[in-house]
């Protein structure tokens, strides 16, 4: 069950984390031992690939208990409405949930195991199911037909988490109340083992044989039992013509249907027919050795439609995933893998279809046929897939907050000190235009950052009121380079739009994302347009899967005459890591993001395309309702007093030498007293002094040894007027519940301007 990659790193090498996390030390304490330059860097790059591999490895770890937790969670909601009794037990076989039809037909009681529940249907049930756990650990699923006093049931089990497993009871009596159902349930059967032994067998066999039997022998006149051939039953009422269908599992049980030939022109051994299978409650296809399809029945045909035709390969109707159709069906006609499912992929053109195929093999007249029976698995597959995107989304997520830190800590520095550095240049110093070069490139860089939290939707967003014609007229300098010579980008406005409220590095990203994805579909060049107009909704609107509410929307639409989107790929285009383009073209995340910015600013995106067209991305912004010149105005005389002298003791604890030290000389120069301290220890001691006033901590979050969370609470118990402001480079939200418990705390996230720190200190004073 773990698909992801870094959560089967952690369960193969979880245990050996320690020896990891030594190694890194060693080859770090070797490298500052060690003479010669080459020689250091080859230990340091040694020492810090262990590093990162234990602390992916430690994420991992921490991820697999979630990842359970929300597959278990996932499946419950699944099984819940289902109509069949349902369970989900431990690796020991007590009962964590049970659906609505479990409880109504066995009761809910707390520490319950499944054998308990289920000794009144049938007998040694604990064998049973110690004997279908061992199919699971063979082949990741099992299943076993059994005769109840209420007539045939099927128990089955699915593997979905390491030591969790989803239990279903199906009924397969004759007494369901469906007119169409109960004709299918109707069709005599019988499991017997490898003895010839008659294990069960349903209700109709039973009213068909008209006695009880014991043996194959008591039943058919001719054995050994051969599949797909007529042969006499012997019944109650004299001998009957039957055809009969035998499936082997591999277990060594052998599940035969029979299909009464009554009144039907037999011969002695009439060709297989479509019409012997039908009555058959699975769907079955008849295969030759080498995979070509002979027969069909009713409800294989229902599955494949037009694909399921006499004659065709197997290969051309379904795939493999993961090995070839090829080799699994050599593998079954040599007699191997027998019973053991294997899901494929359907090429059934209008639809994607996931089938479970379970093979068994019959020798007629020294030739090997195979039989295979078929369950619609796409609905599994689906919530499958939507685990592994949502692992996915998770691990970016966690990646990108640690990258994100890092970077934030890096460029605060250099935003900040190149802030520093223009204030003592005007604008006609000849230095000045490259101070603002590395500050622009500064936020790009940023702006980079918070890309990868973008599609997550774990960004800080710096919502600001945008008249979206100023905000796509400055960005097209930008776009021009983007998409090249061969591509020309023309931009159009209605006259009538209005202002929009977004984070406006966020909104230029999606624009980037979207003019290259324009690019990219016109190979041979052409005409990217840009185009804005004010929409009105009166009504709701729904489409793919959204509603949009009435009211009042700024819509920009991106479009390309490129070679258009297939119809079975517009659905995906969204999602993590998909991708149409070759492999080092593109990364997946570049429309995911822009879906995540766009969602997280409560607007809307939609696409249409046609294949050999083009491509029109919509998107739907809720226009803002304060005019823009007052929100203008308000923002102006906000910087125009940022530059005012303050007043005020501030306590600086900051980890990051060249973050605290910008942050110190950005304050004092603003006239505000500093008190530095390099860890939450320092701070503590320095706030000893009970004659010492302070107006505001400063703090950074995350630090070795007491956080700032932690430390802040602790100060406070002696100052508790103090105003708090906490600095990170991580998500707001990732300690938003610890901040929510301090009071006069606000959040001001990295990287920072020394505008942009020097204004909220003097807010939290004021």
């Amino acid at each position: 069950m773990a698909s992801n990659p870094a959560i089967r790193l952690a369960e193969a090498y979880g245990g050996r984390l320690p020896h990891l996390i030594a190694g890194a030390l060693v080859l770090f304490c070797a490298a500052i031992l060690v003479e010669g330059e080459v020689s250091r860097w080859m230990l340091r790059s040694a020492g810090a690939a262990l590093a990162s591999l234990a602390v992916i490895i430690s994420w991992a770890t921490r991820r697999m208990t979630a990842r359970q937790r929300a597959i278990g969670g996932s499946i419950e909601t699944f099984m819940e409405n289902d109509t069949s009794p349902s369970f989900s037990t431990d690796g020991e076989g007590r009962i964590l949930v049970r659906n609505r039809a479990a409880t109504a037909r066995f009761g809910a009681s707390d520490g319950d195991t499944l054998a308990r529940v289920l000794r009144d249907l049938f007998a040694n049930p604990a064998a049973v199911l110690a004997r279908l756990q061992n199919m699971v650990e063979a082949g990741g699923a099992g299943r076993e037909d059994l005769h109840t006093p209420q007539g045939h049931a099927r128990l089955s089990v699915h593997q979905i988490g390491r030591d969790r497993f989803l239990w279903r009871l199906e009924d397969l009596s004759d007494t369901d109340g469906s007119e169409d159902t109960a004709a299918e349930l109707r069709l005599p059967m019988l499991t017997t083992n490898r003895s010839g032994a008659i294990l069960s067998m349903n209700g109709a066999m039973r009213s068909f044989l008209g006695r009880p039997a014991k043996t194959l022998d008591q039943v058919f006149r001719d054995l050994p039992l051969v599949s797909d051939r007529v042969i006499d039953v012997v019944t109650a009422e004299g001998e009957r013509r039957v055809r009969a269908i035998a499936l082997d599992d591999a277990g060594g049980r052998r599940e035969v249907f029979v299909v009464p030939l009554d009144g039907l022109a037999a011969t002695a051994d009439p060709a297989p027919t479509d019409a012997s299978l039908d009555g058959l409650p699975v769907a079955l296809l008849r295969l030759s050795r080498e995979g070509c399809l002979e027969a069909a029945n009713r409800q294989a045909r229902a599955l494949l439609g037009p694909a399921a035709t006499p004659g065709r390969e197997l290969h051309t109707i379904v795939e493999g995933l993961g090995r070839s159709v090829t080799d699994w069906l050599g593998e079954a006609a040599a007699g191997r893998g027998l019973g053991r499912p294997e899901f494929v992929r359907a090429s059934t053109g209008d639809k994607e279809l996931y089938l479970q195929f379970t093979l068994g093999r019959v020798v007629e007249d020294g030739e090997i046929h195979l039989v295979a029976v078929l369950n619609d698995a796409t609905e599994l597959k689906t919530l499958e897939a939507q685990f592994v995107q949502s692992q996915k989304m998770q691990a970016i997520g966690q990646l990108a907050g640690g990258v994100a830190h890092d970077f934030n800590n890096l460029l605060t520095a250099i935003s900040g000190h190149c802030d520093l550095l223009m204030l003592r240049h005007d604008q006609g110093d000849p230095d000045y235009g490259d101070l603002v070069q590395i500050n622009q490139n500064a936020n790009r860089a940023a702006s980079l950052v918070g890309q990868l939290l973008a599609f997550s939707r774990k960004q800080n967003l710096q919502p600001e009121v945008l008249d979206l014609r100023d905000t796509l007229s400055d960005l097209t300098h930008l776009l021009n380079r983007l998409v090249g010579e061969k591509v020309t980008l023309t931009l159009t406005h209605d006259p009538a739009m209005r202002p929009i409220r977004a984070d406006k590095r966020q909104l230029e990203q999606v624009m980037m994302n979207l003019v290259v994805n324009a690019r990219d579909a016109m190979p041979d060049g052409g005409q990217i347009r840009i185009a804005t107009e004010a929409v009105r909704i009166t009504e709701t609107l729904v489409r793919d899967r959204a509603k949009v509410q009435p009211g009042d929307y700024a819509v920009v639409r991106v479009i390309d005459r490129g070679v258009g989107i297939p119809v079975d790929k517009l659905t995906k285009i969204f999602e993590p890591f998909f991708t149409t383009k070759r492999t080092g073209e593109g990364t997946g995340l570049g429309l995911s993001t822009a879906y995540g910015i766009v969602k997280q600013t409560g607007g809307y995106i939609f696409v249409d395309s046609v294949v050999g067209e083009g491509t029109t991305f919509s998107l739907y912004f809720p226009a803002y309702e304060t005019p823009a010149s007052v929100v203008a105005a308000a923002t102006v005389a906000a910087k125009a007093q940022s530059f005012h002298q303050g007043e005020g003791v501030v306590l600086l604890v900051e980890d990051e030498a060249p973050v605290r030290a910008f942050a110190s000389r950005a304050l004092r120069l603003r006239g505000y007293t500093v008190l530095e301290a390099e860890n939450a220890e320092e701070a503590l001691r320095i706030l000893e002094d009970d004659d010492l006033a302070v107006d505001v901590f400063v703090t950074d979050v995350v630090m070795p040894g007491i956080d700032g969370p932690t430390w802040v609470r602790m100060a406070l118990e002696k100052r508790p007027d103090t105003r708090v402001v906490f600095v990170s480079g991580y998500a707001e939200e990732s300690f938003s519940n610890e901040q929510a418990r301090i009071p006069n705390s606000v959040f001001l996230p990295k990287p920072f301007s020394l505008n942009e720190l020097t204004a909220t200190v003097r807010d939290q004073i004021q």
